[in-house]
Formats: C-alpha cells, sequence, structure tokens
C-alpha cells in the first residue's frame, strides 16, 4: 500500500478541481475494466469526476458493467485520447506495470505533465510518482478496494462500485480457483456482495454469453488439442484462417488456455492464436503450482504476466512457434 504521507499527498491530488484520467492496459480485460470502473464509481461517490481511457476495444462481455460503455476508446478516438492525457492533472496507471503495455498511449503518459499513480499487480514494475505494487494480489481490482479501505472510505462502496470490483476479482482468479486467491479475497468479494453485488447475475452477464463463432472454435481447438513432454503440457492453437472462417469477435477466445490445465496430469497450457491483421502469433499461458510461465513468457516469447498466468508473442510463423515452444520447454524440464 501507498505509505502513510503518499496517501496524504493523493488525498490533496483528488479534488474535484482536478482533471482526473484513469488508463489501462491494451486488449483490457475483466480485471482492467473491473478495477478501472470501480475507481471511477469510488471518485464519483467522492464528488469527484474521471474518464476511463482504454488503447483499444474491450469485449462485449464486460460491457454490461456500470458506465463501460462511456469508457474513451483511443483507437477509435485518437485526439480524444491525447486530449485527455495531456490535460490531466492526475493519471491513475491500473493492471500494468509499464508504458509499453500501453501501445501508442505509452508514449504520451511519459511525456504527460500529469501526476501517475500505478495500482497495479504485475511483477518488475516501472517508475510512476506513486507506486503501489503488490503481485501476491490476485487481482488490481482487489487492490482498488484496499486503497478505499486505506482512504476511509468503505463506507461509499455502492453497488456500482461492487458490481466492477467484484467482476474484476472474479475473471481475474479464474473464478475463485488460482492459488492466489486468498482468504481476504474472500472476505472482500463478501462484503461486496453485501454492498450489492449478485453473484449470479454477475456470472451470468460476464460467462454466460457465448456466441456461436466462439462455440465453434472451442470445439475446434478442443479436438486437436495435443498433450506433450511426457503429459505435462497442453498445446492449444487457431489459425487466422479459421478465425476468419467462424467470424471471430474479440474476445470469443477469452479462457480457451484454461481448457488445458483441465487435463490430469497437464502443469502448463499454451494457447496460440494468430493476429487477425498482423503477422504475429499471441500466446498465452497457464500453470499450476511452481511453473513459472512469467520467466518461461519472458525469457523467450517477450512477454511476462505472473507466475501461473503470463502472454507473449512471437514473430514466427505459427508452425515454427510451436516448434520453437515445445524445444523451449523440453529444454527447461517443465
Amino acid at each position: 500500500m501507498f505509505t502513510p504521507s503518499e496517501l496524504l499527498e493523493i488525498k490533496t491530488l483528488l479534488s474535484p478541481e482536478n482533471k482526473i484520467v484513469i488508463l489501462t492496459h491494451y486488449n483490457p480485460d475483466g480485471d482492467a475494466i473491473g478495477s478501472s470502473l470501480g475507481l471511477k464509481h469510488y471518485l464519483h461517490a467522492k464528488g469527484i469526476a474521471a474518464e476511463v481511457l482504454v488503447p483499444n476495444d474491450f469485449p462485449k462481455f464486460l460491457k454490461w458493467m456500470p458506465e463501460a460503455r462511456k469508457s474513451i476508446v483511443a483507437e477509435y478516438k485518437r485526439k480524444v485520447a491525447f486530449d485527455l492525457i495531456n490535460e490531466a492533472d492526475v493519471i491513475f496507471c491500473l493492471d500494468f506495470n509499464s508504458p509499453s503495455r500501453i501501445g501508442i498511449l505509452g508514449d504520451w503518459l511519459v511525456k504527460a505533465k500529469a501526476k501517475k499513480i500505478l495500482i497495479d499487480h504485475h511483477q518488475q514494475p516501472e517508475a510512476f510518482d506513486y507506486v503501489y505494487s503488490d503481485t501476491i494480489i490476485p487481482a488490481t481490482s482487489q487492490m482498488i478496494y484496499h486503497f478505499i479501505e486505506a482512504m476511509n472510505d468503505e463506507a461509499l462502496v455502492n453497488k456500482d462500485i461492487a458490481e466492477c470490483l467484484y467482476t474484476g476479482i472474479m475473471t481475474d482468479t479464474g473464478g475463485f480457483r488460482f492459488r492466489s486467491t486468498s482468504a481476504t479475497t474472500h472476505r472482500i468479494i463478501a462484503n461486496l456482495i453485501e454492498k450489492g453485488a449478485d453473484p449470479s447475475v454477475i456470472t451470468s452477464n460476464t460467462w454466460d454469453t457465448n456466441t456461436v463463432s466462439r462455440l465453434h472454435l472451442l470445439a475446434l481447438i478442443l479436438g486437436r488439442i495435443e498433450v506433450v513432454n511426457e503429459g505435462t503440457v497442453a498445446v492449444l492453437y487457431l489459425t487466422r484462417k479459421e478465425l476468419q472462417e467462424y467470424g471471430f469477435q474479440k474476445g470469443d477466445t477469452e479462457g480457451f488456455v484454461n481448457y488445458g490445465l483441465s487435463i490430469v496430469g497437464v502443469k502448463m497450457s499454451a494457447f496460440f492464436m494468430e493476429d487477425l491483421y498482423e503477422d504475429f502469433i499471441k500466446i498465452s499461458f497457464r500453470s499450476k503450482d511452481n511453473v513459472d510461465v512469467n520467466q518461461f513468457s519472458r525469457k523467450y516469447f517477450n512477454g511476462g504476466g505472473h507466475i501461473n498466468a503470463a502472454g507473449g508473442k512471437s514473430n514466427e510463423s505459427l508452425p515454427d512457434t510451436l516448434e520453437t515452444f515445445k524445444a523451449r520447454i523440453s529444454e527447461e524440464n517443465l
């Protein structure tokens, strides 16, 4: 958490006179959007206006959250995004550890005159004016709740805040299944339910939203899932042609990588997908126990994240990327 003196300084910065922007990472997920909107609603409850800015659009299954559709999407409104960052007095940086994680907005962020406040749970955060970094906490949305606690404002938590933070925690813990989910996490979830978050409604709005294209793609990859490295590593992949054939929409492949981990004996799952428009491969890694996919991704695939959940990228072709991956896991004795 921020130090007591930092909290006092932040309280001074959070005034209605200051222009406040909440910024999150490229390809926003449930935690990115949940933490950003949760913070926005908290600031509104204090009588402070704030704008949520995202580098690119996010999946439809996250747009049910209160005021999600009012978020500024930089890929559609570049000039508006530039002005927001350039004119801001305070910029909250949520769920990313480096300006490089927010695309073109990173250059603008570095040059901005605003005070920059980082709240994030990824490893190796870069320097910001104020830093609240904790890699043990499973979701940035949980950190926003702790921030509200530290500001002595728990009484301000309302239904809008509760729904957003619950969604962020639920999605980033895999439905409270990942080992980073703590007793504290569950206590916070209980508090959010008491404040108006309805687990059944949130789960339905977020996860019971399958499209036909998503189910077709899921059936395709499950039909050819490969288990290698003596049964410890699952490999899943999709080609650009397949994405086009089944009418891929943003968010359709969310959670696909987790199916590999459901196989008995598998300790690591890797999902490879050709980008729809550019010549590179997006990679998602998930693992169990002490298999560190964060270090693996950093070492071989220009990525990173958490010990049990990380992402990466390859500029090789899909067949070459798969071949490289299999060679690397053999070398690492995973």
